[in-house]
Order: C-alpha cells, then structure tokens, then sequence
C-alpha cells in the first residue's frame, strides 16, 4: 500500500469518479491512476469501487470507509508537512478559505488586504459556496477555514469557533411607504413582497422563524445567494429586501434606503469553522485573529483541545462579540 494510491483513491471520489478529470488535477496519466486502484484493490481483497465496462459507477460500501480513512491519512501526512514548514519556511505556504458570498464581499475583504500583506509568499485561495458546500469542504480536508453562518454544525468533526453577531435591514427604495412608520414590525413588513437569501443561507433560517413566531406568513417572491442580486430587484420593484445590515453601501446603494430590523430578528453568528487535527500554522492563527480579533492564539487552542460540544460551548460562555 502506497500513498499515493491512497491519495488517488481520495481524489477520484472528489472529482466524481472521473478518472480522466483525476489525472487532468494531479498532473498524471489516467492510465496509471487506473493501474495503481487496480493493484490497492487486489492487495485488499476488495473492490473500492463498482464498475460498468472500464467506467467507474459508485463507490462501494467497503470503498466508503477505505476513502474516508485513507483521507485521515493523507491530512496527518499534510500536517507533518505543515510542521515542518513551520520550522523551515514560517512566513511561506497557501491558505485556502471557504465561505459565502455575503462574508468574501462584506466581512472579509479588509482582512484579506492585511493578511496579505502581512504574508506576501502565502498563496491565499478562497472558494465560494452554499453554507453546506463550505462546511463539507473543511471537514473533507479540502480548505482549511469555512467561514460561515449556517450549516457548519452539521459537521461534528469541525471545530467552530464564534466571531461576531450580525442582524439585518429593511432595504427599499427611497420614498418607499416603510419609510414613513415610526415603528418597523414584521406585521407590515409582510404586506410587501419579500427578496431576500435562499433558506440554508446567511442566516434566513432565524427570518423565517422571526416570521413564524407571531404567526405571519411573509410573501417571498424572488431569493437568492448574493446580496448585491437582492438588492438589484429591489431597485427595479420586485419587493422589498431583507439581507445582513453590512451588505448595505451608503455609497453604492444611494437609490436605496436601509431601515434597521435588529429587533424584529434574533442575531446571527458568524463562525469559522476548522478540522479537528488540523496544525494551525502562525499565519493561520494570524488569519482567524485578523477576522476575530478576540480569538488569540490561546482560546483557539484551548478550542482545539476541547473534545466534547458543551465544553466548547462553556469556553465561549461569557465571550461578548463583536456586532456587525
């Protein structure tokens, strides 16, 4: 047994059972990729995957668990690399993040322009995604942060640690009826047509049961991912918008008029999320100080070496976070 069978064992199951795709990403033959399955498999005494002709259908039961252990191998080998790198080249590496549309355009660009200046040799990779997407990433070994509101306790194998509280905004045209009430509720919010996230995104889930909470069915009419999308059609009278307060530009939303919700919803958290295991390099526990600067190096330690769900949960206990 070799690693790098192991590692293309991994990859194969990432890109879709496309071998071809596999060999394109790793810079190899997709022969030889083909040839080294054949020979893990025979050296196990079982098939990894199922097979039609020379194409890859599924995985197999017994692959399944192959795969997610080989994956725990290939992570413990990339963190003995990550140490010695430490030790070797401190201020070089990559840093790749997952996260959210509304938190890589409205959270994270300030930190991103210091971190790289901080850090010019880190290569610093970010990909975009649903909430699920980006906490299955980081539990996959595929980023090292997902940065995310939603979705990332579905991952028990993440370690999430808490970085600020957010609300949201009315967004409306100017002149808009809403405008004039002295008191925002969510009785005349719902008279309106509604643009606002996908459910499973930047926190709709707490909007929803904002709503549902005294008994009002709000009209939603178009949702999406993006907040600049939402606030689009709110400009050409699709409905009017809800969306995270930092989404709001007074410069570039002049058009637009934003009236505050924060009490009509319970806040959301942001939180970045991380493999257990994983070894955090300087400039990695320099990245989640910079996005929360209340998280130095010793909490998301004493984070990392919390085992248990409620003990996480005690250390945070009586953290106030910042507001966004």
């Amino acid at each position: 047994m070799k690693l790098q069978q192991l590692k293309y064992i991994w990859e194969v199951a990432h890109h879709d059972l496309n071998v071809s795709a596999t060999a394109q990403s790793l810079f190899t033959s997709q022969p030889g990729i083909s040839k080294q399955i054949r020979l893990l498999e025979d050296e196990l005494g079982v098939e990894i995957f199922a097979r039609s002709g020379k194409h890859l259908t599924h995985v197999t039961p017994v692959g399944e668990t192959i795969i997610e252990r080989a994956g725990d191998i290939l992570r413990k080998v990339e963190s003995i690399k990550q140490v010695a790198q430490e030790y070797s080249s401190e201020r070089t590496g990559s840093l790749s993040v997952a996260t959210t549309h509304t938190q890589a355009r409205y959270a994270l660009p300030e930190v991103i322009s210091e971190f790289i200046r901080r850090y010019p040799d880190v290569a610093l990779h970010m990909h975009q995604g649903s909430p699920v997407q980006i906490a299955e990433m980081a539990a996959n070994g595929q980023v090292d942060f997902a940065i995310a509101t939603e979705g990332l306790d579905l991952f028990g194998d993440l370690v999430m640690l808490p970085c600020y509280d957010w609300n949201r905004s009315i967004v409306v045209p100017k002149e808009h009826a809403l405008t004039k009430l002295e008191h925002l509720t969510l009785e005349e919010v719902a008279k309106y047509p509604i643009v606002t996230y996908v459910f499973g995104f930047t926190g709709r889930s707490k909007l929803d049961d904002a709503f549902s909470s005294v008994g009002v069915e709000p009209k939603v009419v178009f949702t999406a991912t993006d907040a600049d999308v939402i606030k689009t059609y709110v400009r050409l009278g699709l409905g009017i918008g809800i969306i995270a307060t930092m989404a709001h530009d007074e410069l570039q939303d002049e058009s637009l008029v934003a009236l505050d919700a924060s009490h009509l919803f319970e806040p959301s958290t942001t939180m970045i999320g991380c493999r257990r295991g994983t070894f955090l390099r300087r400039y990695m526990h320099e990245f989640i100080e910079l996005f929360a600067p209340h998280l130095n190096r010793q909490m998301v330690e004493d984070a990392f070496n919390t085992s248990k769900k409620v003990e996480l949960d005690k250390l945070f206990a009586d953290l106030e976070l910042p507001v966004r």
